[in-house]
């Protein structure tokens, strides 16, 4: 999830006209902190972001990178098990095969990247011994280890789309901001609103049940009812579920979505649709203080956002 904060370390130096480093995990042997895909950004006054194991490696890593930048040419180093480092070991016992890429002062790498996570479109990443570039679509994962080259896919960034009143909701809202999530409140609560306002976010008010036209999603998107008073639900469901997502989950006991359940099949909801509702809501139930709720809720969404295949999806 710390991809945007990378691109964004790099933009910044880049515009500062310091030149950078994209260091990119190609491959992986063993286990891993990190996949295939994962970069991390060093900057030529050592400055770095981003991680690439359980904090075993950076040092060295970021020692690579201004070496790489010295020489001004891309190369791959081997950590880990059988790398020419004899001092450095994953604990783990595995091994990572990552790209250095010297990036030059006023680069576009980074800042096209950037732009398309600001779209909400998947692109990709190539490294190789030319340098890095932006692609416009997203590539699975490969690697060349002869030729030293790679492509890695980027989905966008899971979409949370928080509707309902109570102290969860601001409680969800705050906790999705430490993992970098987007959100996007819908409340009829205006205290809750106004709360969320004065912290720079823009929720938008429902004024009615049936306001169905504020949803608005892509395949990225995580629906979370969080209302007490369950006749807000029906309609404002009823169109998530007909909307791209890859959650949908709702506050409440068995009881209440039984009902719920009836109330969606009455509005033609198939059972299809009513299947994929994860209901109650969280990876551990019976959550009673909003915090706690959170924190159960955003960890289904990040294991459903996870487990999805984005790309059948979009097949």
């Amino acid at each position: 999830m710390d991809l945007h904060r990378v691109l964004g370390f790099l933009d910044r130096a880049q515009r500062r006209n310091l030149k950078t480093v994209l260091v990119t995990v190609c491959a992986v042997e063993g286990s891993s902190m990190r996949n295939p895909g994962t970069i991390m950004g060093v900057a030529a006054d050592g400055r770095f972001e981003g991680s690439l194991s359980g904090g075993c490696i950076e040092n060295a890593v970021v020692a690579e990178a201004l070496d790489t930048l010295k020489v001004g040419e891309p190369r791959v180093v081997r950590f880990g098990a059988d790398s020419p480092y004899l001092d450095i070991r994953l604990p783990c016992g595995g091994g990572l095969d990552l790209h250095f890429c010297p990036l030059e002062a006023g680069d576009e790498v980074a800042g096209k990247c950037l732009a398309t996570i600001t779209e909400r479109t998947p692109f990709s990443i190539r490294v190789g011994p030319e340098g890095a570039d932006h692609i416009s679509q997203w590539r699975p994962p490969n690697f060349d280890a002869e030729r030293g080259t790679g492509e890695f896919g980027h989905w966008p960034a899971p979409q949370l789309h928080i509707i309902g009143h109570g102290a969860g909701v601001e409680a969800l809202a705050r906790l999705a901001h430490t993992l970098d999530c987007e959100t996007r409140v819908l409340t009829p609560d205006e205290r809750i609103a106004g709360a969320l306002e004065a912290r720079g976010e823009k929720p938008v008010i429902l004024k009615r049940r049936t306001q169905t036209d504020l949803l608005k999603s892509d395949p990225w998107s995580a629906f979370v009812f969080l209302f007490h008073d369950h006749d807000w639900e029906i309609e404002l469901m009823k169109r998530a579920l007909d909307l791209p997502h890859f959650y949908v989950g709702a506050m409440g006991g068995r009881k209440a979505h039984a009902v719920r359940t009836q109330a969606l099949l009455a509005r033609d909801v198939s059972e299809a649709q009513l299947a994929t509702i994860r209901a109650p809501i969280g990876v551990f139930h019976s959550s009673r203080d909003p915090e706690t709720l959170a924190l159960s809720t955003l960890a289904e969404v990040i294991r459903a956002y996870q487990e999805s295949d984005f790309g059948a999806a979009l097949a």
